[in-house]
């Protein structure tokens, strides 16, 4: 009989810092070639689009697929845009262990996947400055991966809606106990040690040229391959990492862009987060570099999730299975 995990359920059950754990060995498990991911397939019907996404990952035991909608009349029905489930299969047997809420899933392990970028790309330091751009949903998960992986001193944030701004202000401060500051403008983010951009801007959040040196990005939105955060020069010009070579190519516009402007080549690419991880690259070399971390979401890191979360929720005993 399925588990069945209600969005408050995975709530209780998955943090940040466990999450982190779970997508840096699923990073490895790519890079080491005992993860299976084929692409996502999407499905276009008159009324919206439908995401499947499946993976298989060897040494964590975990076999899934989690399934997205974007349905822009839901509203309408009063129903949200985007649903999202997740479906955990028993590794030995096909059979389904579990199906859970993949909301809030996917937004930590989005978030995971910077902080496990911080441990090799951001500097080492003490008291570092965090700029973020955006205060939804997945700003509010960065800042909580920060929490994890940096030693901060003070969070400046931007959005264009300043009401959301200060809304993110008190959120935030309530939950991390962190000084927290309103920026006036964009620019003034450019001061930070790391800059997380965590928005649906289709055109470039700051010029590159007024990065200081050792700056590391974590570029979470954005993606299409006409969209993009980061300008051509800040791409150029950084050790550019991404969570799939493939994804950044032919998905994200951050790298696209500058690829079709002839400004970089292929070869700008430096590695995989799973290269990293697996030591078969080196991070941060340098304090002065500029780094890049380009996420556009895989479904390995949904697996790990959905299989740390299923875990913990047995041992727990909370959910409720139900007999197909």
């Amino acid at each position: 009989m399925p588990l069945i995990l209600n969005r408050k359920d995975v709530q209780s059950v998955l943090t940040m810092k466990d999450c982190i754990q779970a997508v840096e060995n699923a990073f490895a498990e790519l890079s080491n070639g005992t993860a299976i991911l084929p692409l996502r397939n999407n499905i276009t019907s008159p009324e919206g689009l439908s995401l499947y996404m499946p993976a298989f990952l060897k040494d964590m035991g975990a076999l899934a697929c989690k399934v997205v909608t974007v349905f822009k009349n839901n509203p309408s029905k009063n129903l949200p845009v985007i649903f999202g489930k997740v479906l955990l299969q028993d590794t030995e047997t096909g059979d389904v262990l579990c199906i859970m809420d993949g909301a809030y899933l996917t937004a930590v392990r989005t978030g995971a996947a910077s902080g496990v970028a911080n441990k090799y790309l951001a500097k080492k330091n003490k008291n570092q400055v965090i700029g973020i751009y955006g205060t939804g949903v997945q700003a509010k998960m960065q800042l909580w991966a920060m929490k994890e992986t940096v030693d901060i001193a003070k969070v400046l944030v931007y959005d264009i809606n300043e009401n959301a701004v200060d809304n993110f202000i008190v959120e935030m401060k309530k939950k991390f106990y962190l000084e927290i500051i309103k920026a006036a403008n964009p620019n003034e983010l450019l001061a930070s040690d790391i800059i997380c951009t965590a928005t649906s801007s289709p055109t470039p959040l700051f010029d590159g040229n007024k990065l200081k040196p050792g700056t590391h990005i974590n570029n979470i939105g954005s993606h299409t391959p006409n969209a993009r955060e980061l300008d051509t020069f800040t791409v150029k010009n950084s050790k550019l990492v991404g969570d799939s070579k493939e994804a950044c190519f032919s998905e994200a516009g951050d790298i696209m862009i500058p690829l079709k402007e002839e400004a970089i080549t292929v070869d700008h690419f430096y590695a995989e987060l799973g290269d990293l991880v697996t030591s078969k690259k080196k991070g941060r070399t340098s304090d002065n570099e500029i780094t890049v971390f380009k996420s556009n979401g895989l479904a390995i890191q949904d697996a790990a999730a959905a299989k740390l979360i299923y875990d913990k929720a047995m041992a727990a005993g909370i959910g409720v299975n139900v007999d197909i």
